[in-house]
């Protein structure tokens, strides 16, 4: 009975199958070389050389201050001290350098050159090698935005050969791509592949993200290098591998060249980046959430902060943002995208749906925290970013703790005597509550003299007293 039932299921889908139609690929091909010839190279050398001579070797310096005796409760054993002697302590480096490589692009002549935020983040000094010369200048940060992960430095020389770059709204994948770069430290290396997507966003890496994603090898040290077409025209910048091992595996991600045109113009003139803010958490519009809503497209408001510019123009949590000045929202990604575009303090139209009808209003855009920022002089070397998804996600902090968190402290600044460290959220200082950096750059001016500091680290609430 079992094989009668069997050979019965393969007989249908015998039947089933021949009722497909493939499109089939025509089968009288032939093989040919890419050019006839006995004695052909096949090689791309022509094409990329002169971008070879743009991508540069850049290298960091980071004065790291050691752990302290309190934060070694071993060295206060009684067998410790009797072991090694009273004296052992006071032998102990109390800082050392941390050194790290990175790559970056020539944009200018003049000495101009793009590269990753997290290169050059932190750095206390930053050296710039040139292909095919040992010599060494020193750089100076233009500007620098985290949330795009772009950074700006320049160095005093002219002549420099500026890498063409290419429109990346054009590239597909597919297309032939090869990174330039400076990989574990051995020197200028080109590894080729292909861009295989596009418009990849929602990685997790960056607050803007539109990468573009190629299987080049893309290993440490690449980091703020070129990728490029087989031109030889830049498409983009090196910035970010998936990996579980911490090498290549063939998912590199790259920030288009027109995202990093856009925000190179901005460092340079005015040294950051500034950024129209809407106040909403948002989500894509998708699986269930469909059936809810009249259009099948635009972000859902999942959240709107207290007294920002969307709760004063009227938005709610539930709302469907479809459009922004008329043009349309496809996604979170999207209105991200667009609101960033826009300068703080300009006026917008919301196109919105709520209950199934559409409605629309009038919002003034606020300034969108720079997501990192130097407090001010009274904190001098404290770095502080608001938090925002990723930061949360990162570092586990539950979604009803507001304000901002830090990032660096620097050795023997006042954060750090008044017991700062980083990772704390700073959620208040004395009576007023901490919601984003500005805020915080506030009540520091407001309150002068010894203030308290409150903070939350690892979950547990303390008190500081900053002098």
């Amino acid at each position: 009975m079992k094989k009668l039932i069997l050979i019965s299921t393969i007989t249908a889908a015998i039947l089933s199958a021949a009722t497909i139609k493939f499109n089939e690929a025509p089968s009288d091909f032939k093989r040919v070389m890419p050019e006839s010839g006995s004695n052909i190279v096949i090689s791309y050398y022509d094409a990329i050389k002169d971008a070879k001579e743009s991508v540069v070797n850049i290298s960091t310096k980071k004065k790291v201050k050691m752990p302290s005796m309190h934060d070694m409760p071993f060295f206060n054993d009684p067998f410790f001290k009797q072991f090694f002697g009273p004296m052992f302590k006071d032998k102990l480096p109390k800082s050392r350098v941390q050194r790290s490589l990175g790559s970056g692009v020539i944009i200018s002549s003049d000495g101009y050159i793009v590269t990753n935020n997290h290169v050059i983040k932190n750095a206390d000094e930053i050296t710039v090698t040139l292909p095919g010369s040992d010599k060494e200048y020193k750089a100076k940060v233009i500007g620098k935005d985290a949330l795009t992960d772009l950074a700006v430095i320049k160095i005093d020389k002219k002549g420099l050969k500026a890498i063409k770059i290419a429109d990346s709204s054009k590239i597909k994948p597919g297309d032939v791509v090869f990174a330039i770069g400076n990989p574990f430290g051995i020197g200028e290396t080109v590894t080729q592949g292909i861009v295989s997507a596009v418009n990849r966003n929602n990685v997790g890496i960056n607050t803007y993200e539109n990468f573009i994603q190629t299987d080049a090898a893309i290993n440490p040290g690449n980091s703020g290098g070129a990728l490029v077409d087989s031109r030889g025209a830049l498409i983009g910048i090196n910035s970010a591998i998936i990996t579980r091992s911490g090498g290549n595996n063939g998912i590199g991600f790259a920030i288009p060249a027109n995202m990093m045109k856009d925000v190179v113009k901005k460092l340079i003139e005015k040294g950051k980046i500034e950024r129209g803010y809407l106040g909403v958490m948002i989500e894509d519009l998708k699986g269930d959430l469909k059936e809810v809503y009249k259009h099948d497209y635009g972000a859902v408001v999942v959240d709107v902060t207290k007294d920002s510019a969307a709760a004063k123009a009227g938005l709610e949590p539930g709302d469907l943002i479809i459009a922004v000045d008329g043009e349309k929202v496809e996604d979170a990604n999207d209105l991200k995208t667009l609101i960033g575009s826009k300068a703080p303090g300009e006026t917008v139209t919301i196109t919105y749906e709520r209950d199934k009808k559409t409605y629309t209003t009038k919002v003034k855009l606020g300034e969108r925290p720079s997501g990192e920022a130097e407090a001010t002089e009274t904190l001098k070397g404290l770095e502080v970013q608001t938090l925002d998804e990723n930061v949360r996600k990162m570092y586990n902090i539950p979604s009803d703790v507001e304000g901002v968190f830090v990032t660096d402290v620097k050795e023997n600044s006042a954060a750090e005597k008044a017991g700062i460290k980083p990772g704390d959220v700073i959620i208040r200082v004395e009576n007023m509550k901490i919601k984003n950096v500005e805020d915080l750059k506030k009540a520091l001016n407001k309150f002068k003299g010894p203030k308290r500091v409150f903070i939350k680290r690892q979950g547990v609430p303390l008190i500081l007293v900053l002098k």
